[in-house]
């Protein structure tokens, strides 16, 4: 028997994460697929069959029919979508970047308290064996107290996944900070146990502003154009018409407590991941690559070199996208649908995200100062963080299947 009904708003890149959300046979599944391309929605009806709802707008989806929504629009459009989810009562999964201004999450988190529906929010890497594996040896206490965390970001997917269709434009995305950074801002505070309170940065559209080949690609997806032979960055072709967002971001931040971090972020380099370093007073800890069978590397003891750690931690292999994180995300947003409670994933800590991001390419769109980071109201600081209790669940009874309506109708 299927006892929740998801309505899948935007079926692109991530309808793979929304295709992990669809369990008949656990009984969850997708109903319901609005998007507005004819593209994407026949994709969906291939993927899920001729039972799936399909339709071009929010307006057309049967509410009372559906018991939660999964948000996977582009990034500015968030805000407006979330909260008419939130607005029919339904329990939503936004994808992250939460929104891509202080002001509108801040506004998402207040319409979540007010009404008091679920709002969860897609921030995958908080499962990542990786980053999980990490924490974990810094709770240990086995590096001391964390003093300092940095964080490099070689992003040598870049040119194709993020200067070639709406990514490349801040009316879309506010900063690459935000859409990419996101996640490894997040991380940076899981670790530390703290959020930023100053940030200050530097950056340039360094690259892919010189390239003149351009192109709307809006008849196409990333996976059209996509390539390893597009290099050097400077041979790119088919760039968006309008690129107005960096290429390379270095933002410096002081948390609470008084732990120090740094985040660098390039979209130009030849290879493609996330480098964490952890100091504590007693120690640090480095990931060598960031996928399963990489290694965590661990130092405790004084000595020269950087290859001899006093051990070393094979990171986890996981099944499903980005090392098992994204079926470990869907796993907590249905239970946290269907049950309610505190999550790994934070509200909070999503809207902390996107206001360093943004306060950050503030700093670097002006003369590189210190900036405050905005604060959050503590009413919602408290209600997010005690795992918004009391809101509302739309999962009460066992849905008959779609024969069973037939006939019952």
């Amino acid at each position: 028997m299927i006892d929740l009904r998801i309505a899948v708003i935007g079926f692109g890149l991530r309808s793979s994460v929304a295709m992990r959300a669809h369990r008949p046979g656990a009984g969850a599944a997708i109903t319901v697929v609005c998007d507005p391309s004819e593209r994407a929605r026949s994709e969906a009806a291939g993927k899920l069959g001729p039972d799936v709802l399909l339709v071009s707008s929010v307006e057309q989806i049967p509410v009372a029919e559906v018991d939660a929504v999964m948000v996977l629009t582009p990034d500015h459009t968030h805000l407006s979508v979330a909260t008419w989810a939130l607005e029919q009562g339904l329990p939503t999964f936004c994808e992250k970047p939460l929104t891509t201004t202080v002001a509108d999450a801040d506004a998402l988190l207040a319409t979540a308290h007010r009404l008091r529906v679920p709002l969860y929010v897609g921030h995958n890497m908080r499962h990542m064996p990786v980053v999980r594996q990490m924490r974990s040896i810094i709770e240990s206490g086995e590096i001391g107290r964390v003093r300092a965390i940095w964080c490099r970001h070689f992003v040598g997917e870049g040119g194709d996944f993020y200067f070639k269709d709406w990514h490349a434009e801040r009316r879309n995305v506010g900063t690459l900070l935000l859409q990419k950074g996101a996640h490894d801002l997040d991380v940076i505070h899981w670790l530390a146990g703290a959020y930023t309170r100053r940030v200050s940065g530097v950056g340039d559209l360094a690259v892919y502003g010189d390239i003149t080949d351009r192109r709307d690609n809006s008849d196409r997806r990333m996976w059209d154009w996509h390539s390893r032979e597009n290099w050097p960055p400077t041979a790119q072709r088919d760039l968006n018409p309008v690129i107005d967002v960096e290429d390379i971001s270095m933002l410096t931040m002081k948390l609470e407590g008084g732990v120090l971090a740094s985040y660098q972020q390039c979209h130009f380099t030849p290879d493609y991941w996330r480098n964490y370093t952890v100091i504590g007073d007693a120690g640090r800890i480095e990931n060598i690559g960031d996928g399963g069978g990489d290694r965590i590397h661990v130092y405790t003891s004084r000595h020269a070199g950087p290859l001899h750690p006093d051990r070393v931690e094979v990171i986890s292999r996981g099944d499903g996208g980005h090392g098992g994180a994204d079926p470990a995300l869907i796993d907590e947003f249905l239970r946290f649908v269907r049950d309610g409670g505190r999550t790994d994933v934070s509200m909070v800590a999503a809207r902390e995200a996107v206001a360093v991001a943004a306060t950050g390419a503030e700093s670097i769109r002006g003369t590189g100062e210190l900036l405050e980071v905005p604060p959050l109201d503590a009413a919602l600081i408290e209600y997010f963080d005690a795992g918004q209790p009391g809101a509302a669940r739309r999962v009460v009874t066992n849905h008959p299947p779609a024969d069973e309506k037939a006939a019952i109708g």
